[in-house]
């Protein structure tokens, strides 16, 4: 069996190699691919293999944005440390995932369903279940809890212009420019948002849609974002980006 592994964190990649190798010593581990571009550009130049294991959290962004730029034709063995929201998708959709840290046992079960479903997943559109994924019957956060003070304060997502990350920080500025810390990385609360209302610029920014004041043209096929209220710093999203950034605007 060929295998293709999609993981950005060399701790997490060993431990599934290791493991695989003892599960079953034939699996050949064809190529590892540590982010969204990366991973793009070897299906499209590669015969795709048997299984894919995939990380959701990538080094350029989350891994479903692949699967809006190539068409993706065998299963996919999911793995994460966020259980919230991939366990009952999962579960409807006949595609296991594993959470990290994976355990030897829980990858033999992963396996061996693989195995027996392998016929079932022939010409499956696995981006139709990503869909499925990212939008059937899951519930996004309508409000992030922060503390001011002393004091904690409920804010409306939809009342959040932008969440930022400086110096390994996160906080959130309001659309009446009030600004709170926030416990939370931008990989976490990307995973609790609807899409359709809040767009990963970067990797310092995530933006609401009407907080979008104006898009400029950027050198390089960049472009560069203004809100209101404005941010310190530049919002630049990046070529590779541009094109679904203004789908995405336009959708």
């Amino acid at each position: 069996m060929r295998v293709v592994i999609i993981e950005d964190e060399a701790p997490a990649f060993r431990r599934l190699q290791k493991i695989l190798e003892e599960v079953d010593p034939s699996i050949e581990i064809v190529e590892v691919i540590d982010s969204v571009e990366e991973t793009v550009k070897w299906i499209q130049n590669h015969q795709e293999p048997d299984l894919y294991f995939m990380d959701i959290q990538l080094s350029d962004g989350l891994s479903f944005e692949i699967f809006d730029r190539i068409k993706i034709n065998r299963p996919i063995i999911f793995t994460t440390a966020f259980d919230e929201y991939m366990l009952r998708a999962f579960k409807v959709n006949s595609i296991d995932y594993l959470l990290k840290p994976i355990k030897k046992e829980d990858l033999e079960k992963s396996l061996t369903k693989f195995g027996e479903l392998r016929n079932q997943y022939s010409g499956v559109d696995i981006s139709e279940v990503v869909k499925q994924i990212n939008l059937g019957g899951k519930e996004y956060k309508s409000r992030f809890l922060v503390k001011q003070g002393d004091k904690m304060i409920s804010v409306k997502s939809e009342d959040i212009s932008v969440f930022q990350t400086r110096h390994g920080v996160v906080h959130i500025t309001t659309t009446t420019d009030k600004k709170y810390l926030l416990d939370q990385t931008l990989d976490e609360i990307q995973e609790k948002l609807d899409p359709s209302k809040f767009f990963r610029a970067n990797r310092q920014f995530i933006i609401f849609f009407s907080s979008i004041t104006t898009v400029h043209k950027y050198h390089k096929g960049k472009l560069l974002v203004e809100t209101a209220p404005a941010t310190t710093d530049e919002i630049i999203v990046s070529a590779e980006k541009a094109t679904r950034f203004k789908q995405w605007l336009d959708q």
